[in-house]
């Protein structure tokens, strides 16, 4: 009788084991086990994955709970609540967190359970209709920007032996990727059992990974050769304290290459930002042929996720190959994409869209990383990481800002989106195509 229940109980322990054997071995490979990237990369893993049963709760409480008309005003009260102080408080988080390199892996473990908190408050917000919602809304957005800006800073501190950062950023991406492809339905069913239960699941998922962000290796709270970058392309764009600061020996600006390659990224950002409000607004009053609001949400959705996780491949099969050149292609096909489906406005193209601007977004910031990693002194490397980080939210905060406030209107919202595109493309064109033909430059010192 024992044998039996012993071999009924291996039977139910091996998926769970062999599951966990199988995706610790995919996360340590290649060194990644050594250096600490896999514990970064699991990491990123629990992170995805709180963050979406927040998403999924929030939504169903601010968006699909009510008319649309009511939506809207509740989706820009939302915005107006949290994004607008972002905002604000986004730029002060990479110059902070600069201050702060000796506390990493507090600082990441600081935004988990920070998140884990503030996801009990609004489960009780959610349950009695009070306005701490947004304040704790706010509270989860700035914790998560805090550690995607961290986790900026931590990856190259973790590279393993002849391991290109790009391949290392494309691994906690498509990670991030991955697990929240599989919290999100998760998520849909906890909502189902009740509205505050995603909450209480991202509950017990950031509590689990602020005990995991103590796992990384001590290294990655070592500020030894660093410094802060400056997000200017030469001496002549630094400006008022900036170049009382820059007098600083050995501090440099991150180059006009670099530059470029932000501008671009940041279009490309803001676009992200304005497809999902945008979308999200025009697939509930009208919907994809034949199919609700919500299945048509989660087509775009899913498109627009898998065509990240295919440029996240790409960009490391690329390796650093020509990244400014890869980054003008990125954005001319998803600017190509945009005008075509506003012309020929359709479910179909809506879908296409998603999808290729997911592709792009991917492929251009890990080119991003590659110029960084080329370009930037390994002194100031880890600081202009997180600062470009923080700047790309700052762009993804504005398109949702002007995606909430368009009228449901697809060929003039996807026009919008065409300029967007065509502005930030236009603007580093010359910039990016300049610097692939120059190669690298010199390093300009601001002293």
């Amino acid at each position: 009788m024992r044998g039996a229940v012993r071999s009924v109980g291996r039977a139910l322990h091996l998926p769970v084991t062999g599951t966990a054997r199988g995706i610790r071995k995919a996360t340590h490979a290649h060194g990644a086990g050594e250096s600490g990237l896999g514990k970064l990369i699991e990491l990123h893993a629990v992170n995805g994955a709180g963050d979406v049963m927040i998403t999924v709760a929030l939504a169903s409480t601010v968006f699909f709970s009510v008319p649309t008309d009511e939506a809207r005003g509740r989706v820009a009260l939302y915005l107006a609540i949290t994004m607008a102080p972002f905002t604000v408080l986004a730029p002060v988080i990479g110059p902070l967190l600069d201050r702060l390199p000796h506390g990493r892996r507090a600082a990441m473990a600081g935004s988990m359970l920070a998140r884990a908190l503030l996801a009990l408050i609004i489960s009780g917000a959610v349950a009695g209709g009070s306005l701490e919602l947004y304040p704790a809304a706010l509270g989860v957005l700035v914790a998560s920007k805090a550690y995607g800006v961290v986790r900026s800073a931590v990856v190259p501190r973790l590279l393993p032996p002849r391991f290109s950062l790009v391949k290392a950023n494309s691994r906690v991406t498509l990670a991030g990727l991955l697990a929240t492809g599989v919290a999100a339905p998760i998520g849909a069913g906890l909502h189902a059992v009740g509205d505050p239960w995603p909450l209480y699941g991202a509950f017990v998922i950031f509590v689990a990974g602020t005990f995991l962000s103590f796992t990384l290796p001590p290294k990655v709270d070592s500020a030894k050769g660093e410094d802060v970058a400056l997000l200017a392309a030469d001496e002549e764009h630094l400006h008022g304290p900036l170049r009382k600061e820059a007098k600083r020996p050995g501090l440099r600006t991150v180059g006009p290459a670099v530059t470029h390659a932000l501008g671009a990224n940041a279009a490309l950002r803001c676009l992200s930002g304005f497809l999902i409000f945008f979308l999200a607004f025009l697939l509930r009053e009208h919907p994809l042929t034949g199919e609700s609001a919500a299945v048509s949400l989660g087509i775009v959705g899913v498109a627009a996720g898998a065509g990240n996780a295919l440029g996240t491949a790409v960009g490391s099969w690329l390796r650093s190959r020509a990244p400014e050149i890869i980054i003008v292609a990125a954005v001319a096909l998803v600017l190509g994409t945009a005008v075509v489906a506003a012309l020929f406005f359709g479910a179909f193209l809506v879908a296409v869209l998603a999808a290729v601007a997911g592709f792009g977004q991917a492929l251009a910031k890990l080119s991003l990383d590659a110029l960084i990693q080329r370009d930037v002194p390994e002194l100031v490397r880890t600081s202009a990481f997180a600062r470009s980080e923080t700047l790309l939210q700052v762009a993804w905060v504005f398109g949702g800002a002007v995606g909430i406030v368009m009228p449901l209107n697809g060929t003039l919202g996807l026009v919008v989106a065409a300029v967007i595109v065509a502005a930030g493309w236009l603007a580093t064109l010359r910039g990016l195509l300049g610097s692939a033909r120059h190669g690298t430059h010199p390093r300009p010192r601001v002293a």
